[in-house]
């Protein structure tokens, strides 16, 4: 493998990056199917994209688009602070076992929340979701500003 022996040596870091890679890929897969659902419902953000697809006229919002870009939103606004805490939690030297619980905890909230947001499945799937990933976030903070409390 490429990667350092010190970073092979961190199995929290290890995991962290491999809970974080699933999560990326997911924002991925939902930039995917917004593209899919604009095409479907020739509903496109650029005049451009909708003159190469049928006419000025499907230059406009549609709701199924809609709820695909709040998805990806909801995503950047809430993975992208896991990705920090994450990372500088896996430098505190947590115990392995809870850290994977942290993450996976994390990754499967953010899942269902998503499956729960595009598939638009019963409130409250999603809030339920929504809270439960940020309980390991809310966790991982307060180690981190315990553990910095002395530096500042």
């Amino acid at each position: 493998a490429a990667s350092s022996p010190k970073m092979m040596e961190n199995k929290v870091f290890l995991s962290f990056t491999f809970y974080s890679t699933i999560l990326i890929l997911k924002m991925y897969v939902i930039a995917i199917i917004t593209g899919q659902v604009r095409l479907r419902k020739k509903a496109f953000a650029n005049p451009e994209d909708a003159l190469r697809n049928g006419g000025l006229q499907f230059y406009r919002q549609d709701p199924d688009v809609e709820r695909c870009l709040r998805a990806h939103r909801n995503d950047m606004e809430n993975i992208f602070p896991f990705l920090f805490l994450g990372a500088v939690y896996s430098l505190l030297d947590p115990s392995p076992t809870v850290a994977r619980i942290h993450f996976l905890i994390f990754c499967v909230g953010r899942i269902v929340h998503t499956i729960a947001y595009l598939l638009q499945l019963r409130a409250p799937t999603r809030s339920v979701a929504y809270s439960v990933a940020q309980l390991p976030c809310f966790s991982m903070a307060l180690q981190i500003l315990l553990a910095t409390t002395p530096y500042w």
